[in-house]
This record gives structure tokens, sequence and C-alpha cells, in this order.
């Protein structure tokens, strides 16, 4: 099965007003939807666009592991424990909330920022906070998230490649940017898929582009 979502359908949210604007792929915050809850342990993706100087002040997580990928810009990340980390484009961030964490997500740059955030809830709640960054991450390598039972694959197609998808129990595919063609259907900048139990799928470039693709459990 696979369950398309553009990304002109999301839910818009933010503060414009103050340089922040997110469009949520699943129910967030006061947009609440009982059908758009998750997909397995994919609990959020945010595309989130922060003006020079906007950004998240220090604010808790729980129970959730955080993967961001900078599309353009850079963020400014800082811990519990008040330390600080550049992430640019070509970076992972892994924020893992354990039983309690505090952060701060800012843009501090003289340039627009942009990224995309997805949070998984564990296979077990609680545990120490965690927090990895890797640096250029390359095209085709695996990112583990053992907490959650998740893998991320990053890939650069160029125009005309074709790329397999993981033949696992579920897939989530976000479209950061280019155009490809999956099973027939056209997805451009922002759409996702969420794919469950096909296999031998391979998505068609049809100009460079970034795709976010997430092997998922079947729970």
């Amino acid at each position: 099965m696979i369950d398309v979502r553009r990304g002109t359908d999301r839910y818009p949210g933010g503060d414009p007003d103050s340089g922040i604007t997110t469009r949520h792929a699943f129910s967030f915050d006061r947009f609440y939807d009982p059908d758009n809850l998750r997909f397995g342990p994919v609990l959020a993706c945010n595309e989130e666009h922060l003006a020079p100087g906007a950004g998240f002040e220090e604010h808790p997580h729980s129970h959730t592991e955080i993967v961001t990928w900078v599309v353009e810009g850079e963020l400014t990340h800082k811990g519990g424990t008040g330390e600080a980390t550049e992430v640019r484009p070509g970076d992972v961030q892994h924020f893992g909330a354990g039983s309690g964490a505090r952060h701060v997500e800012r843009n501090d740059g003289t340039a627009p920022l942009c990224f995309v955030q997805t949070w998984l809830a564990p296979l077990e709640p609680g545990g120490e906070p965690s927090y990895r960054l890797v640096r250029g991450l390359p095209d085709g390598t695996p990112y583990e998230v053992p907490a959650a039972g998740a893998r991320l694959h990053v890939r650069r197609p160029a125009a005309g490649e074709h790329v397999p998808v993981p033949a696992a129990p579920r897939v989530y595919l976000h479209v950061v940017r280019g155009d490809l063609r999956l099973d027939g259907v056209e997805l451009g900048p922002g759409d996702a898929a969420r794919i469950t139990g096909e296999e031998g799928l391979e998505a068609v470039a049809g100009s460079p582009g970034e795709l976010l693709i997430w092997e998922l459990p079947a729970g």
C-alpha cells in the first residue's frame, strides 16, 4: 500500500510574526486529526523555516527520538548543559529525549534556515537523554536509530537515477528537493509517501534531488 501525502496539504503552524513558519505532516499541537496521528513510530515530520534571529527557546521533550536534517542555512542547537552545536546541510542531528530533556533551536546566522525534523516514538519509554551529530553523512549510508527500531537513508539521485525503496514493513519517504516518480505517481518537494508491505519498489528521479527514506518496523 502506498499512501501519498502532498506538501500542500500539510498543517500550517509556527509563528510567522516571530519568523517561524512550520508545515506539519501529522496531527500536531492545535491541528488535531485522529486519523493522522502517526505512521509506525513516526510521530511528526515538520518542515521548519526560521528567519535570521528566530528560533525555539528552551523547551522540553520526553520519550521521543528527534532527527534533524538541515536543507539550507545553519541551525544552532543548545542542549540542557548549555553546549552549542552548529548543524549544517549534509549533517544528521539526533537528539534522544529519554525520560526528559530540554534544548534550544535557533537560526543565529544571517541567512534563512530550513530543516526537516522527524520525531519517532522509542520502542521502550524512558532512559537517559542522548545527543549525536554526524557531519556530512555520505549518500546512501544509513543512519541507525536503534531506540525506535528505525533506519534513515539519505539519497541524492541524479536525473534519471533509480533509487530502491527498502523492503521494510513500513517506509516513510519524504522529498526534500527535486521531483520523482514512485509507482506511477509524481512527487515533488514537500510530498511524502507512507508505504506499507511493499517490495521491489523504485523511485525514479526526474531531476537531481534529495530524499529522506525512513525504514521502519511494523509496530
